[in-house]
């Protein structure tokens, strides 16, 4: 695979990163909740296609068949809470818990990295060189997870609470399209 043919598939399977960091930055866009999405998005980005290539088929498919439904729940949990707590008013803001922290920032960086574990198997079954494919992938995934909760903090600050309410839209919508394909 070329340079660019690299670089291509890394935005591509980046695009869930920013949809789900330009939710989240609505409400969550502090040093280290930026960093810490960003870093374990690209993290995942990165070791997904390896363990995808290392993995044997039947347990793609398992993955394959859960982690989406895990990842809905999530989502659709995260999305909705934070659109309620935008609604209700800013007394209430430190109700919605934050999904740059422990299990949520695992089961996100997990759905919004499966697509990188296929691409994984399948080069894999290609025989391609993987290592500089997988860094490629992870770093751009974590520079566009960066951008995303940056521009959504913006967005944020600009229009309010709505910010927060569509950010939470966003995250069920990105739910809905992890468990339909």
């Amino acid at each position: 695979m070329n340079p660019l043919e690299t670089f291509l598939l890394a935005v591509a399977l980046g695009c869930d990163a920013f949809a789900v960091g330009l939710g989240v930055g609505t409400r969550f866009c502090s040093r280290r909740q930026i960093f810490r999405l960003s870093f374990h998005f690209g993290l995942f980005q990165f070791a997904m296609p390896l363990l995808g290539w290392a993995m044997g088929l039947y347990l793609v498919g398992l993955v394959k068949k859960w982690g989406p439904w895990l990842a809905f729940f999530l989502l659709v949990f995260i999305g909705l809470k934070m659109a309620y707590e935008s609604l209700r008013g800013e007394e209430f803001q430190d109700e919605c818990p934050d999904p740059t922290r422990g299990m949520s920032l695992i089961v996100l960086s997990l759905a919004t990295s499966m697509d990188a574990l296929g691409v994984g198997f399948s080069l894999g079954i290609l025989g391609r060189q993987l290592l500089g494919a997988a860094v490629v992938i992870g770093v751009t995934a974590a520079a566009m997870t960066w951008a995303a909760m940056r521009i959504g903090n913006r967005l944020s600050t600009l229009w309010g609470r709505r910010m927060g309410v569509l950010g939470g839209v966003v995250l069920v919508a990105i739910a809905f399209k992890l468990l339909l394909g």
